[in-house]
């Protein structure tokens, strides 16, 4: 049995987007790259992709994927900001002896983590990324599993990593979908540190270097993220725009020039904020229905979202999304907030947009031995007479 439940969604988004007549939604920009992906941070709707599964080469946009593996370090502890490390002969040679993008560490003098973490950024240092897998794993090769590891878990099924900086392996590989959830989840998980992919320059040992990414000089609404080249993978760019509150990330590999890669990001960055809208149709812990519950302290339990959950559509069709709860019953205790009770379908004129998992909100103990056999002998008499 289930409950099915219409949820009315203009009075919540009624505020946040224009009831005028639907915009003009125009097909995405022609993009002169190889492959580019792009979506929007708060719903993780793909807006525009092409290729958006193949392999590519990364080039030092692998230092995302190092970077969130540094971050989780940090935060659990592992590294401290102001810890010194020391360049080894490894980190030596990945830098400037391998003609690779460096931050000019040298093994006389020790740079902080934090030194480090801005290296890796702003500068796109091989050397800094080295020194801080050895801080984390010991080495490059099994500070790559972590980073495999992470990748996993993300969500990051076309995608692996054979070393930190993203000098060319052929196991070193990733898709410009993969590379957009390692940014949206750097954004996510580390708010902390996505200040620094906005920064111009950085200097270390008196030598300043400017950050690669041109957007950040020519559009105030991008604040991030990382940029990538060699001759094989061509000119990449992750960027990441907020304005009016909301985010948009675009990726863009295989350009033929920084001035290009950088050009083309910018219009796909434009066109998603320009036709399309996301407004929050659901706060963390609303309740959007209650739910019966059997054998339970409690006879009922809210369901909703522990985060706070966006729809993106394109301008002045936010009105016209319709939403369906349904709840699979019977539904029996012990029930753990979190735990999946249902699903909301989502409609645009009738089209599927699609179904969201429903969560308890709140936890239900299970009742005594008197109450669940009391809800055993109602739930079998309501099922034989279903």
């Amino acid at each position: 049995m289930t409950i099915r439940r219409t949820l009315a969604l203009a009075a919540l988004v009624a505020p946040l987007v224009s009831m005028t007549a639907q915009a003009f939604t125009p097909p995405p920009p022609d993009i002169a790259a190889k492959a580019y992906f792009l979506t929007d941070f708060q719903s993780g709707a793909t807006l525009a992709a092409r290729d958006a599964d193949t392999r590519i080469e990364p080039a030092s946009l692998t230092k995302l994927m190092t970077a969130y593996v540094v971050f989780k370090a940090v935060k659990e502890g592992k590294l401290k900001l102001d810890q010194q490390l020391t360049v080894s002969a490894a980190g030596m040679k990945a830098g400037g002896g391998s003609g690779g993008s460096t931050m000019f560490l040298d093994p006389r003098t020790p740079a902080t983590v934090d030194q480090l973490i801005k290296g890796m950024i702003v500068q796109s240092g091989n050397d800094a990324c080295v020194t801080l897998a050895e801080a984390i794993a010991g080495n490059e090769e099994v500070f790559a599993q972590l980073m495999n590891r992470e990748a996993q878990r993300l969500g990051m099924k076309n995608s692996h990593f054979s070393n930190s900086t993203g000098l060319t392996d052929p196991n070193l590989y990733t898709t410009t979908a993969d590379l957009a959830k390692i940014a949206a989840a750097i954004i996510h998980d580390f708010p902390e540190f996505y200040p620094i992919y906005s920064m111009k320059e950085f200097a270390f040992n008196n030598i300043k270097q400017g950050n690669r990414n041109l957007l950040l000089y020519r559009d105030p609404n991008v604040d991030g993220m990382k940029t990538g080249h060699t001759s094989s993978a061509g000119y990449n760019l992750v960027a990441s725009s907020k304005r009016d509150g909301r985010r948009v990330i675009s990726v863009v590999v295989g350009a033929t020039s920084d001035q290009v890669r950088a050009t083309e990001s910018s219009k796909l960055l434009n066109w998603g904020v320009q036709f399309y809208d996301t407004p929050k149709v659901y706060s963390a812990g609303q309740s959007i229905a209650t739910v019966p519950v059997w054998k339970g302290k409690l006879d009922s339990v809210k369901a909703g979202f522990l985060e706070d959950r966006y729809l993106t559509v394109p301008k002045g069709d936010a009105a016209k999304i319709k939403l369906e709860f349904t709840s699979q019953q019977p539904l029996i205790a012990p029930i753990a907030k979190g735990q999946q009770i249902g699903t909301v379908k989502v409609q645009l004129d009738g089209k599927a947009l699609g179904d969201y998992p429903v969560v308890a909100i709140e936890p239900v103990a299970e009742a005594g031995i008197f109450g669940r056999a009391w809800d055993a002998i109602r739930l079998w008499f309501k099922q034989l007479f279903a």
